[in-house]
């Protein structure tokens, strides 16, 4: 009895009306006598709680009683069984698990399981389907719906039985001939109860029509076997040919007959044609067709030994197509004409040579004989022979003949060794007038004694500004002074090279430069230098040395040196070198000489001379290496001005300016100071009508005064005169000469006004000096007249310095001739005793001198 396939076993969902029961569970469920049953089994309710289980076997509904009646096979409540068979289980619960297991079945089990539920509100009987049978059933075996040889298949047996208290095997067998065992795969769910086992294999073309076998066994260690099922296969293959010969020996002598016979051994489809082939290619004559034997025949007669080769037929059908194993035919025949092959072709001299006798012959030929230029060479049989080293003398035509055992062949075409060599003696000729100059331009020609083939190209070394002028034949343009030697190659399919040839270019001296003996790494004002001028090369090498200096020459010689360098040393030096060919000069070389700050003075913008008002820069020039980094100011007064730059600049300036200022710089050498220089500040026009006016006033001031003095002592005198009587005296008159300290001029920057005030310096001193009168006078030593008291003396000094006005006073100009003494003028009269004349004293002495 065969089961349904578990695409039949669809899951029943029950769900009826009003109710709402839902079951999940297999229809039918198959198995054995012996076996087991189990029931997998899920529900719902609408109180969500199984009340009571009462599990019927081939039940009955009495309508009447309104209650079913059957063989009960299980009874529970919520709390407790109250009837079940030992073969029966529950393995569920009250809430959704409704599963089921019988073990062992029998085959009276069969018919319908009803399992009859109730809750607190409802009841529902749901149905199971047994079909237990006396023998366990075949298992069921699924073939894919085509099989092709050496392609892979998937077969799959299957049977719609699991249960776990009863284990079972699927074994696979193909013809008898292999056990193929597999683990089974097992689906024990609501949805679905069986046994699966799949098997994979590539069948071959041996395999149609063979039996596969699926066996169910029992999974016991002595194996019991229960059932099994049993399928022929149907491999699709391309046709299987065999083929046979006769003679059987597929050797056969020039002008035999030969018989050939394809025969196709299986094929699934059938064949649609046969073909004969030979060496790969179809034969003309198709071969004598017997379809009731499968067979096609194929007749050779009178061979030949283009007949020789490699023969197999080939069939066809939907599958694709077979071929037969390859037969070999050879058809002896003896020596035909020979050829030789020379290889390599041609040969070059020196190289190795390979002489080969080709001569058709089947079986090949056992002998050789070689002829050079038509002359047998003697001990040389085999079918090749090798020059290790060609020359010049194996060139010509060789030739030779074969023997096999069927006869000997005879001489066929000749072959030429051509021999060839490189260009021979290659040498390079200077065709130019020596000795040879930078820059000229210079010919040269490749020469060779003889080449085979000829020479077909040059080639030059090195690569360059050459141009060639002819085959052979190239000119070097401008050639330079360190030109490489230069080399030649005449070419046919090999080169042969020329040895170098040295142009010897002479040149200028090449590379001169100056080069400073010294391990200082600055030099410093009173340093020793040494300077060396040196060249990297010269052709000819007897040269002469020269220096220059800022681009003037100072002197010949390799060295120049300096035992104590100055400043004034520092500058651009270039040495030059020259040869009978030309001169060359070094590039320029900078001698920096580091000396402290010098030379430094003070230079005054726009002039030394600045109005007041106007504006003043005071600039520090300096001569320093490094440069000067930092610099202090100073006035007359040698006060630091607190100012460290270069420049001193004096916005609107006064005569209070006006003075004597220096600077001094400082570099990491030392430092250095300039001398004094003076800047003047003189007065504005308006300043100086300002001061001329006061200056005046203060003269006519002054002059009124002194006349007003002078009326005022005249006339005193006149009263004293007449009251005084007249004495006799020794008067005596002196000019005292002061010698009046010449003005120095005011320094500049000093503070004073600039003007010189008349009012102040030139007064006229005025001064009287009386003496006490005595009673007597002693006379005087040698005076013979007789002495008498005077009445009227009149002992006075008068005492007058008149200095004239100075000019050139002003703007603190100094005049150019110094200033004149000022005439002092005195008189001492000094009365004795005796009468003096009566007169009057009118007369005064006012002297000025310009």
């Amino acid at each position: 009895m065969h089961l349904l396939g578990p695409s039949l076993l669809l899951l029943e969902y029950l769900a009826f009306s009003d109710s709402n029961w839902v079951f999940k569970h297999p229809k039918t469920l198959y198995a054995w006598e012996g076996a087991c049953v189990w029931i997998p089994c899920r529900y719902s309710i609408p109180d969500r709680t199984m009340a009571t289980l009462v599990v019927y076997h081939n039940y009955t509904y009495d309508k009447e009683a309104k209650e079913h009646r059957g063989k009960i096979l299980y009874n529970k409540t919520k709390t407790e069984e109250l009837f079940r068979q030992e073969r029966v289980k529950f393995l569920g619960d009250l809430t959704s698990n409704c599963t089921l297991s019988i073990q062992p079945v029998q085959a009276q089990d069969s018919g319908v399981l009803g399992l009859r539920m109730t809750s607190a509100t409802d009841k529902w009987m749901e149905n199971v389907f047994l079909n237990i049978s006396e023998k366990a059933p075949p298992p069921r075996i699924e073939l894919p719906p085509e099989i092709r040889e050496s392609t892979e298949v998937s077969v799959t047996c299957s049977l719609n039985f699991s249960c776990p208290g009863y284990k079972i095997k699927l074994k696979w067998s193909l013809d008898g001939l292999s056990q193929h065992a597999s683990v089974p795969s097992t689906s024990l769910t609501p949805e679905a109860v069986s046994t699966q086992s799949k098997l994979t294999f590539e069948p071959l073309w041996l395999h149609h029509g063979k039996n596969l076998t699926c066996q169910l066994w029992n999974d016991i260690p002595e194996g019991l076997l229960l059932s099994q099922e049993m399928v022929q296969l149907h491999v699709k293959h391309t046709p299987k040919l065999m083929i046979e010969v006769h003679p059987r020996e597929t050797i056969v002598t020039k002008g035999e007959s030969v018989t050939m016979t394809c025969q196709i051994n299986s094929s699934n489809p059938e064949a649609t044609n046969i073909t004969w082939l030979k060496d790969r290619t179809p034969l003309r004559e198709p071969g004598m067709l017997q379809r009731a034997q499968k067979t096609l025949m194929l007749t050779l007669s009178n061979v030949t030994k283009e007949m020789s080769g490699h023969y197999y037929c080939e069939a066809h059908n939907d599958i694709g197509s077979g071929t037969s194993r390859e037969v070999a035919l050879q058809v002896h025949y003896a020596p035909e004409p020979s050829e030789v092959r020379i290889s390599p072709s041609p040969a070059q001299e020196g190289g190795t040579v390979k002489l080969t006798c080709i001569s058709s012959a089947n079986p090949p030929p056992t002998n050789y004989t070689w002829f050079h230029n038509r002359i047998e060479m003697p001990r040389k049989t085999s079918k090749t022979f090798q020059i290790s080293q060609v020359l010049l003398t194996h060139a010509g035509n060789y030739s030779c003949w074969a023997v096999n055992n069927l006869g000997r062949g005879y001489v066929g075409q000749e072959t030429e060794l051509d021999v060839q060599y490189p260009p021979k003696e290659v040498t390079i000729v200077i065709q130019n007038p020596t000795p040879i100059r930078e820059g000229d331009n210079v010919t040269l020609f490749c020469h060779h004694t003889s080449s085979n083939p000829s020479v077909t190209r040059y080639e030059w070394k090195p690569q360059g500004s050459w141009k060639q002028l002819a085959s052979g034949v190239v000119m070097i343009q401008k050639v330079a002074w360190n030109a490489e030697p230069f080399t030649c190659a005449a070419c046919n399919p090999w080169c042969s090279w020329a040895s170098p040839v040295d142009l010897q270019v002479q040149y200028a001296p090449r590379g001169v430069k100056v080069l400073p003996v010294s391990s200082r790494r600055e030099i410093h004002s009173g340093h020793r230098v040494l300077l060396q001028c040196n060249f990297s090369s010269s052709y000819p090498t007897d040269v002469r040395f020269f220096w220059k200096k800022n681009g003037i020459f100072l002197v010949e010689g390799k060295e120049l040196s300096f035992d104590s360098v100055s400043p004034e040393d520092a500058g651009n030096y270039n040495c030059l070198v020259n040869n009978s060919i030309g001169q060359s000069t070094s590039e320029v070389w900078t001698l920096q000489v580091l000396y402290a700050p010098r030379k430094l003075r003070v230079s005054i913008s726009p002039k030394d001379s600045v109005m007041e008002g106007k504006k003043a820069i005071l600039t520090c020039e300096s001569d320093a290496n490094p440069p000067v980094f930092q610099y202090a100011w100073f006035d007359w007064n040698n006060h630091n001005l607190q100012h460290y730059h270069q420049m001193l600049i004096l916005n609107s300036v006064t005569v209070q300016h006006s003075g004597a200022y220096r600077c001094e710089g400082t570099n990491r050498l030392g430092v250095g100071q300039s001398p004094p220089s003076t800047l003047t500040v003189y007065y504005s026009p308006e300043t100086i009508g300002r001061r001329v006016a006061l200056g005046v006033m203060l003269c006519l001031v002054a002059v009124l005064l002194a006349f007003w003095g002078v009326r005022l002592q005249r006339s005193w005198k006149r009263i004293q005169s007449q009251q005084e009587r007249r004495e006799t005296s020794n008067g005596q008159s002196f000019f005292v000469r002061n010698k009046k300290v010449q003005r120095v001029p005011l320094a500049e920057g000093s503070h004073a006004l600039g003007c010189y005030n008349p009012v102040i310096e030139d007064t006229v001193s005025y001064a009287a000096l009386r003496f006490p009168v005595g009673e007597t006078d002693t006379p005087r030593i040698g005076d013979a007249r007789e002495q008498r008291p005077s009445l009227h003396r009149d002992n006075t000094v008068t005492y007058s310095v008149v200095q004239k006005p100075q000019t050139g006073d002003y703007e603190n100009v100094t005049p150019a001739v110094p200033e004149d003494e000022g005439i002092h003028y005195s008189e001492l009269i000094h009365l004795g005793v005796g009468e003096r004349p009566l007169v009057q004293d009118t007369v005064e002495y006012v002297t000025l001198k310009h």
